[in-house]
This record gives structure tokens, C-alpha cells and sequence, in this order.
């Protein structure tokens, strides 16, 4: 039994050639991807993560726990074999609220209010009653002269 050789169209690339072939698409994907402005947007929200952690830790809690009697409430739990710890999904939810507020608070500092766009301007056709362009010398509805 003779060996045939494999034809150059079915041979195995060269481990030289597909990795770098390999490295140019992982290149091509890292910037058509966004891949960077998704890893600096995942740094800045870690960051803005401490800041808004310690603006609620620090001045807000502090004011509620003043409001609040005591803090036996966050230990709240239903009677029976099945204990349901209803103080802490309390706890939780007011701090997911706050911190949800002041994030939004604080995202809305830096974003710029779009200007708003000029409204159109129209009158009124006195024949059809049709809103048109001010600057119309004929109705596009009735054709009547405006």
C-alpha cells in the first residue's frame, strides 16, 4: 500500500502563519469592537463606583440612620419555621435607591443637555385649515393662494 502525498490546497498551515493571521483578527476586532472605550468605560465606572459608595456611606447614612430609629429594622425577620428577613431586603432596597440617585445625580453633572431643536414653523391655510411652511405663497393641500 503506497502513501499519497497531501495537495498543497489541503495542507495544514504553518503555526507561524496562522498565529499571526490569528493576532491581526484579534487586532482588527480589538479596534472595530470598541474594545478600549469598553475597558476605559469599565475603569471610570469602578472609580465613580467608590466615589458614589463613599457620597452615600458617608453623608447620606449617616442622615437617615439620624431619622431612623435605631437600626433594629434592618434585623426584621417573619415568625415562623420559614424566617423571611424582610429588615434587610428593606435595607437593601433603600440603598439601592440612594445610590441609583445619586449615580444618576452625578452622570447627570457631566452630561450636556441638548439644545433644543427650533420648531417648525407653520401657519394655518385659511381655506382647508392645513398647517404649511410660513414662508408658503400656496396651499400643498388645496392650492388655494395663502
Amino acid at each position: 500500500m503506497a502513501i499519497t502525498p497531501i495537495p498543497p490546497a489541503m495542507a495544514i498551515p504553518s503555526i507561524a502563519a496562522t498565529s499571526r493571521s490569528t493576532f491581526q483578527e484579534f487586532r482588527a476586532f480589538l479596534i472595530k469592537g470598541n474594545v478600549l472605550a469598553l475597558a476605559l468605560a469599565v475603569v471610570v465606572g469602578a472609580a465613580l463606583n467608590g466615589v458614589v459608595q463613599g457620597v452615600v456611606d458617608d453623608l447620606i447614612m449617616p442622615i437617615i440612620a439620624a431619622g431612623t430609629p435605631g437600626g433594629a429594622w434592618q434585623a426584621w425577620k417573619t415568625p415562623g419555621p420559614i424566617a423571611f428577613k424582610l429588615g434587610h431586603l428593606l435595607s437593601t432596597l433603600v440603598n439601592f435607591i440612594i445610590v441609583g440617585f445619586v449615580a444618576w445625580r452625578f452622570a447627570k453633572m457631566f452630561m450636556r443637555a441638548e439644545p433644543a431643536a427650533a420648531a417648525a414653523v407653520t401657519k394655518q391655510c385659511p381655506q382647508c385649515r392645513m398647517a404649511i411652511d410660513a414662508a408658503a405663497t400656496r396651499c400643498a393641500y388645496c392650492t388655494s393662494q395663502v
